[in-house]
């Protein structure tokens, strides 16, 4: 008991001076909790695991909806690249209503990519280690989105983006590009211009996924509501403490 004394002591000292008084004792208790294994190792990594799929699954099937993005604030608008050519096509016949018709075609892409895309970012969740875990459990409220931000964007944008291209032609938003872009190269004394789109709204796409993961992963850290198991509450309810 006095080396567990000195070692809530020492860990005060370190991290007072940039944790607020709140957070401080919820990384204690925690450290407290995780250590006397009041929690095993198993149910700290299956409760956060669950906490992640829980997050990532509602994010996905809210997205993956239709108008999940489009009439959201998760709404993709088109690449700064993409406006030069929009302003200039407005008066062309035939393309008066282009920015509105891309920025739909864009969002449909992203929802239906993201009904195909769920299953990998599920996947790197697998992934997790038992240090992984306890690290996001002592960490800060958005610790875990952090976590599968940092380890796994590169291998998500790789899966995402031919998805995305999928989904772009199955709603001829490429071929509608393309011929935009064509005809705007053709107006007399403009620069040519072809921004991709792919890209862009792989981007975007993955950027509303994460934000929204986020905006899961606190409600489950700070309402005790939306832990709906009970592991998700044992684990957790450390935290109200």
């Amino acid at each position: 008991m006095q080396k567990w004394n000195l070692f809530l002591a020492t860990l005060a000292m370190i991290i007072s001076t940039s944790c607020s008084s709140q957070t401080l004792g919820g990384l204690l208790n925690k450290a407290n909790q995780v250590l006397n294994g009041e929690l095993s190792e198993e149910e700290i990594g299956k409760g956060l695991k669950e906490a992640l799929n829980k997050g990532v699954n509602e994010s996905v099937d809210f997205l993956a909806k239709e108008n999940g993005y489009y009439e959201t604030i998760y709404k993709i608008l088109l690449p700064e690249e993409a406006e030069v050519v929009v302003s200039k096509l407005r008066m062309v016949p035939g393309f008066s209503n282009v920015e509105a018709n891309l920025i739909e075609k864009i969002n449909r892409a992203a929802e239906g990519a993201a009904r195909k895309a769920g299953p990998i970012f599920l996947d790197a969740i697998k992934q997790m280690s038992f240090n992984d875990v306890t690290n996001i459990l002592m960490g800060e409220d958005d610790a875990a989105t952090r976590y599968l931000e940092s380890t796994t964007y590169e291998a998500l944008y790789n899966e995402f983006q031919p998805v995305i291209i999928a989904s772009l032609d199955e709603v001829n938003a490429r071929s509608y590009w393309k011929e935009a872009v064509t005809t705007y190269n053709k107006i007399p004394f403009t620069k040519d211009v072809n921004p991709e789109l792919d890209d862009h709204v792989a981007t975007k796409a993955l950027v509303g996924l994460f934000s929204l993961v986020e905006k899961k992963e606190a409600e489950i850290r700070d309402n005790p509501a939306a832990r709906t198991t009970d592991l998700l509450r044992k684990v957790f309810a450390q935290q109200d403490n």
